[in-house]
Formats: structure tokens, sequence, C-alpha cells
């Protein structure tokens, strides 16, 4: 079984009198995590899943007496896909309020819903966590140094969900299919009763074929044949399902940096090729560059997210076309960064950036380098 990185984080505010608030898409992990964690405190802990009626009817009050009645003497309960229940944030801060010695790890796979109740009533007394599939440091403590050729070919075609990562090519297909069809934006139709599955659909499609490029609203809009207000919405509601998530420009300095445009990268490169139908070995690829670079990406976030890092994330990009694939902001430092996967792609550096910005750095990461940005 591959350890995911966030747990040590998550076991370091265990019993600490703080609610834990664990976020991911659907299939990433949760479930498997939570049991994980619960199974080292045996008898003491509880698992309760509350998408199944009976439990969500039994949790669907704020009496304190009915609550503790239903969960009983246990130290630890995990409330997975607790974004079913109407209630959760008064739920939570009812235990929490009475229940200061039980620990609750409350999972959901959308955070538009619950992120919304949780906060007011939970303010100080929670910890968030997202559960990203599978990461580079993660496969990396156990995959042989000599695989990592061909292993890295393959996550750029089939991604790292947790249930595909491994798999024969068949399997890994079929499984991205199921996720996508079944699971993929499930929570978004069921918020506020959004059924228009078909734009959801042509919307992620349009996303995928723009990935790495900027993206605007207006264009999408046209090109759906919506308005720019239901565009918005549903990349929002896209984002707080962790299908999708977004970069915006950089721009401090020159007249001519573009401000308001931004990027949407994949959260996996599998669900992003799903959504296309594009499988392909990279050879056979007119995309690599773009798969390459939501890959650097999204991996960079995972690492970053796992080790409780939290620099301000952008891309840059002038009028005249100049532009940055990446940039990192902390410590008052900026960090630029172009991605090639081929490690003889000539790369102009990016002079006027560089100038305008003394405070920067610049490296570009490629297929033989990518290890010491991405682990």
């Amino acid at each position: 079984m591959v350890r995911r990185s966030i747990q040590d984080h998550i076991n370091k505010f265990l019993f600490k009198g703080k609610v834990i608030i664990l976020y991911g898409a659907r299939r990433t992990g949760k479930t498997t995590l939570s049991k994980t964690i619960l199974s080292e405190f045996g008898d003491e802990g509880r698992y309760i899943n509350c998408e199944v009626l009976q439990y969500r009817q039994a949790l669907d009050t704020t009496n304190t007496a009915l609550l503790n009645d239903f969960l009983g003497d246990y130290r630890i309960i995990v409330l997975d896909e607790a974004q079913s229940l109407p209630n959760i944030g008064l739920i939570l801060k009812v235990l929490a309020d009475t229940r200061p010695d039980l620990q609750i790890i409350a999972t959901g796979s959308s955070s538009f819903d619950m992120a919304q109740s949780v906060s007011e009533p939970l303010t100080g007394r929670s910890r968030t966590f997202i559960l990203y599939p599978f990461s580079l440091t993660e496969i990396s403590q156990e995959t042989h140094p000599v695989d990592w050729g061909a292993r890295l070919k393959n996550i750029l075609r089939f991604g790292m969900y947790p249930e595909v990562y491994g798999q024969s090519e068949e399997m890994a297909i079929e499984e991205l299919r199921d996720i996508a069809t079944n699971y993929l934006y499930k929570d978004v139709l069921q918020f506020n009763q959004l059924k228009r599955s078909d734009l959801l659909f042509k919307l992620l499609q349009a996303l995928a074929f723009q990935t790495g490029h900027e993206v605007s609203y207006g264009e999408l809009a046209k090109l759906l044949g919506e308005n720019h207000h239901t565009v918005r919405n549903y990349i929002e509601l896209l984002e707080k399902s962790f299908v999708i998530f977004r970069l915006s420009s950089f721009s401090r300095n020159l007249r001519k940096e573009l401000s308001k445009s931004f990027k949407v990268y994949f959260n996996d490169n599998g669900i992003r090729n799903s959504l296309i139908n594009n499988f392909n070995p990279l050879e056979l690829r007119d995309d690599t560059g773009a798969l390459w670079e939501n890959f650097c990406v999204t991996e960079r976030m995972k690492l970053l997210h796992n080790q409780r890092r939290f620099p301000n994330r952008f891309f840059w990009r002038t009028y005249d076309r100049k532009e940055i694939d990446y940039i990192e902001e902390a410590g008052g430092k900026l960090a630029a960064v172009e991605f090639k996967w081929n490690p003889a792609a000539k790369v102009k550096k990016p002079s006027e950036f560089l100038k305008t910005y003394p405070n920067s750095s610049f490296q570009v990461i490629h297929r033989d380098n990518y290890r010491d940005f991405l682990l």
C-alpha cells in the first residue's frame, strides 16, 4: 500500500481539540486513508458513511443526547462524505462543544457546500487537508529508479488515481472512464439542482484542449452557447470539486502585463486525457507539452500542500506575448519556471522579467531534471 504523505500531518493534530476536515475528489483514497488512521485505534474507532440513508438520518440532528447516543463512547470517529449531511457545520460544532475528548475526521468530496457550513461554526477549531491522487513523492517510495523513464510516460497518459496507477493500459483506461463518467462531477450536479451534465462535459472538454493556455470566460461562453456567468459558475464549482484548479496571472510593475487572465489545470492527467478520449503514446501526440506542463504544475501543487507550504502561484504574460509558465512567490522572492518535455529544447531567458523583478530566479524543468523540483 502506498503511504499517503498527508497522514503524518493529520496525525500531528489528532486529539489536539481540532476537527480534521479532509477534502478531495472522489476516488482519490479518502476512505482508505481515514480507515488506515482508524485502524491504529482498534475498537476505539468508528467509521460512518454519511451517504448511507440510515446514518444520514441518525446524524441529521443537533440534539446532543441523540448524537451522543448514536455515536457511543468511541475516541475517534470518521464521518465519510460528510457533505451529505445538510447541517454538518452545526453537527460538528455541537460535538466539538460537548465531546472535546472525541476526535472527529470529516471527509468531503466537494468543498463548495461543506466549507461554507463548516467554516463559521468551527472557527479556530478545525484543520483542513486536501487529498490528491498519488504524488511522485508517494510512489517514489516503492518505485525503483530504473523504472522512472517508462513510468513517467505512463503517468503523463494515465495519471495517478489510486485505482489507476500501476494497472495495465486496458484496466487504466477502463477505470478512468468509470471515474470520468460516474464520479467526476457528481457533486457539481447535486449542488443547487444543477442538471446540465451535457454542458459540464462540453466545458471540461474545452478546458482539456486549452490546458496550459490562457482561458477566457467570454470565449468559453461563446464556444458553448452559454452566458458568461454560467460558465464562470461551473468552473468555480469544478474547482471546488477538485477536478480542476486555476492559476492567475502575475502583474506588479509593467503596464503591459496581463492582469486579469488565468490558466486552468486538471488535478490529474489521466482524467484530462479521458475527457478528450486520447490515451495515445507520447510519440503519437501533439499535446505532449501541455501534458508535461499540467503534470509539473499539479505535482508541484501536491508537493507544496503535502509539505504544508503555501506560496503564491502564478503564470506571467505580457501583451506582446512574452510569457513564463509558472511563478512562485515566497519570502519576498520570485521563482520563475519554464516547462519543456525535451531537455534539448532551446529556451530564451526572460530578460525583461528578470530585469523588472531583480529578486527573481529562473529555471527550466524538463524530463531529465524534474525530480529536484517535484520531489
